[in-house]
């Protein structure tokens, strides 16, 4: 039992980039910024994608006042000011802290935890993954030695729907029936049986147990994967192993969701995951009137709960007269895409353009019984910001794009077209039984 353990276990003392690491994690944060063509980059992390609806007007008043005045959501679930000057650091800091979006300035970039975004909206899962989000922020912001994880780090708590349980994290908790969970570390293909109520501690513990893995091996890995790439080195005192089982990985659908308390949850899309602060205040003020929160997705969408029904419906027309994604037949349902040129010095095309000429060139892209897959456009091989799991990979290869079915831990071809042939290309690609 997880109870007459500790729950993290003491990591090898850390040098200054972190366990046996021949050089310092890179991984932009929101008071450690990255320099970008078109300016500098923050990222705020938000824990389980959640954010009240002040916090919201913060950050969109901080795009206008420091940025380019926009927002832009991560495949985490977390949110980036970009065109940021030189020099607003302090400042851009000061906000965010009062905001109370900067619990621990020594934790800022290892807070990398997403969640099921309709988590106890819906009716379905086995438990509101929220709150454990919430329990591991806390915990991980309480732990001196959890500031030795790097910011590629990453937790996921599926609700057992299976949605996030996709995103290759690092360690993996899905909500089982009465309160128990299972966890997964890395890639593993087995799982370990967590009692009801000691998810969180299983979630630190697992951590724990990899940074005294790097301790113990002088392995300077970044992720559980490079450390334990089959799955058999790592583990969890007090444990036993159990079975993953299979899970339908439903995402969320663009437009109002009813959930069995009679009130509605409200999912919109983002276009590429970007929008301006105006469209960011009045997702704010949606989630004034229902619970007074927003759920960053880790799919470019922000779910907002609590919602009446008939407000959910007008606040769905408002949210989609400003640009916001609401339809879930739309062909921009799950597109993404990189930052593309100018803001990119490595990319070799206009990829938001491009990809946006074809998603207006495109017909609807699934029919009925047909799995919508996530489709991302990248502008070099670095794929930045693409999606874990199965997706759609259309890669500017500066002659054009090629376009594949990418599926996880496995190479795929990819089939070549050009920018004129590539709506009718990804919308094969993206339909699947």
């Amino acid at each position: 039992m997880l109870a007459a353990m500790s729950p993290s276990p003491d990591p090898a003392e850390p040098g200054p980039g972190g366990p046996g690491r021949a050089r310092e994690d890179a991984c932009p944060g929101a008071l450690r910024l990255h320099t970008a063509d078109d300016g500098a980059l923050a990222r705020v992390r938000l824990p389980g994608g959640l954010l009240t609806f002040r916090q919201a007007d913060v950050l969109a008043d901080a795009a206008e006042a420091l940025g380019d005045g926009r927002l832009e959501t991560t495949s985490r679930g977390n949110v980036q000011l970009r065109g940021l000057s030189e020099g607003c650091g302090p400042e851009l800091g000061d906000r965010l802290r009062a905001a109370g979006l900067l619990p621990s300035e020594r934790h800022e970039r290892i807070r990398n935890i997403v969640a099921t975004p309709l988590a106890g909206l819906d009716g379905n899962g086995s438990a509101d993954v929220t709150i454990w989000a919430r329990e591991l922020d806390a915990a991980l912001c309480a732990a001196d030695w959890s500031a030795a994880l790097s910011g590629r780090f990453l937790f996921a708590l599926d609700d057992g729907r299976g949605d996030v349980a996709g995103l290759d994290a690092d360690v993996t908790l899905i909500a089982a029936p009465g309160g128990g969970a299972l966890l997964r570390l890395g890639r593993a293909t087995g799982a370990l049986r967590v009692p009801a109520g000691e998810a969180v501690a299983a979630a630190l513990a697992a951590a724990g147990a990899f940074l005294a893995l790097l301790g113990a091996t002088g392995t300077g890995a970044w992720r559980i994967r490079e450390a334990d790439p089959d799955g058999t080195r790592l583990t969890v005192p007090g444990l036993v192993a159990a079975p993953l089982p299979a899970l339908a990985g439903t995402l969320p659908q663009a437009g109002p969701v009813p959930g069995p308390d009679g009130r509605h949850a409200l999912s919109a899309g983002l276009r590429f995951g970007r929008a301006p602060a105006g469209a960011w205040r009045l997702l704010a003020r949606a989630a004034e009137q229902g619970a007074g929160e927003l759920r960053v997705t880790p799919w470019r969408g922000v779910v907002l709960p609590g919602l009446a029904p008939d407000g959910a419906r007008e606040w769905a027309g408002r949210l989609s007269a400003a640009g916001l994604g609401l339809d879930p037949h739309s062909p921009w349902e799950l597109a993404m895409a990189c930052t593309g040129t100018p803001g990119c010095a490595k990319s070799l095309a206009d990829v938001r353009g491009d990809a946006a000429r074809a998603l207006a060139a495109a017909g609807p892209p699934a029919g009925p019984g047909a799995r919508l897959l996530p489709v991302h456009w990248s502008g070099c091989a670095r794929r930045c910001g693409h999606p874990a799991g199965e997706w759609v990979d259309v890669l500017a290869t500066g002659d054009g794009y090629e376009v594949a079915v990418r599926r996880p831990h496995a190479p795929s071809a990819s089939q070549s077209t050009t920018t004129q042939q590539m709506p009718d290309a990804v919308a094969r690609a993206r339909r699947t039984k």
